[in-house]
């Protein structure tokens, strides 16, 4: 018996449309690993790999690729008030940030909400100046509502003694007044997410996010209770009703805040990396498509790379996952054709992360003899 039990002479054409692991393996990575499995079963097989990213990790690496664009890096305030250095892309009509390159978890030594900022964000976007830019609002370490990014564009917060100061978390309830008359803005700016959480409530930035950052539930309350007033703070004197925005919570609040002082639009990241890909065109030519990302569960559902993929396609769509979570069957309502986890045997989770590249050959390898063994071959 050989590797290939077709019939059809045509190669198998797949695409590789994966996100990042987070904490283990770049796109670029995942999708090396998954063609080293894939020809193991099928070495005939006609492969093309796009790296994706949702707005997180990876976006900016995602669209330079696909414009062709260049990285560059600036000295920038992290989120611990300390100087860090920032990629961002430079593409032809325009550049694109990650706000985790100023502003993300990774950056912290000791995660706290309460005390992170995206000034470093905002230094990146006035240095890029009146162009058009993209933001991605994933992995953020902060709470602030994007008054600290707004800071660094002119903005000026003022506490009830009339003294200036760049709010975090911790002091959003301080603001007393808000005055954008001098504030510096780029030509257009749309922030790319990931999830539709609004900024305030049970499903909100600090009730759903903040915990991942360090807040214990006290923290929480505190969090949601400057959030508040900073909205309120906002309604009256810029003049925007940042509650009601699908997606406001995202990075901490980052979202709400750049929709209000910047005007930005607030767009589902995996399309417009899909759109710059030029995904649509690619997947009319294959016959089957594998997608993943380190955990899909049922906030996949809000804008994920896997779930974002099967929305666009017809096609067969596997995600192949770090981890399944609860919520997860839901995908299958929205394109993805079968969900595979790539953990063989009950791990730490910090061997699963060494093994991550291994596994994610040998479930290429096996969904690939599984899917010839069907009867699945090119078209």
């Amino acid at each position: 018996m050989t590797n290939n039990p077709r019939t059809n002479t045509k190669p198998l054409n797949v695409l590789l449309v994966p996100d990042s692991y987070k904490g283990s393996l770049s796109s670029s990575d995942v999708a090396r690993a998954l063609a080293e499995g894939i020809y193991r079963a099928a070495p005939d097989t006609l492969l093309t790999a796009i790296p994706m990213a949702d707005g997180g990790e990876g976006t900016v690496d995602a669209l330079v690729a696909a414009a062709n664009g260049e990285r560059h890096e600036l000295q920038v305030t992290g989120p611990e008030h300390l100087p860090v250095t920032a990629s961002y892309g430079q593409l032809a009509d325009g550049a694109v940030i990650e706000m985790a390159a100023a502003a993300g978890l990774p950056l912290t030594t000791q995660p706290n909400p309460e005390i992170t900022t995206t000034y470093g964000v905002g230094q990146l976007i006035d240095h890029l100046g009146d162009q058009n830019m993209m933001i991605g609002a994933g992995g953020s370490a902060t709470n602030d509502l994007g008054c600290g990014a707004a800071a660094a564009c002119g903005v000026t917060f003022y506490d009830d003694a009339g003294q200036q100061f760049v709010p975090t978390g911790a002091t959003l309830g301080k603001i007393a007044s808000i005055d954008i008359s001098q504030m510096r803005r780029p030509a257009e700016l749309t922030v790319m997410t990931d999830i539709d959480n609004p900024l305030l409530g049970d499903n909100g930035a600090a009730a759903i996010f903040a915990p991942q950052k360090g807040a214990d539930p006290a923290m929480v309350q505190r969090l949601e209770r400057g959030a508040a007033h900073a909205a309120n703070i906002i309604a009256r004197d810029v003049g925007v009703d940042v509650t009601g925005v699908a997606g406001g919570g995202a990075a901490g609040g980052f979202a709400a805040g750049m929709y209000a002082f910047f005007g930005a639009k607030l767009s589902t990241g995996v399309d417009d990396v899909l759109d710059a890909v030029g995904f649509d065109e690619w997947a009319k030519t294959a016959d089957l498509i594998l997608t993943g990302e380190g955990q899909l569960d049922g906030q996949s559902l809000a804008g994920k790379v896997p779930v974002g993929v099967a929305r666009r396609t017809d096609k067969p769509v596997i995600a192949i996952v770090g981890s399944v979570g609860e919520g997860a069957r839901a995908s299958y309502d929205h394109g993805i054709t079968a969900v595979f986890g790539i953990t063989p045997k009950p791990q730490a989770l910090e061997a699963a992360l060494a093994d991550t590249a291994d596994n994610l050959t040998a479930t290429a390898e096996n969904i690939m003899r599984t899917w010839l063994a069907a009867g699945g071959g090119g078209r």
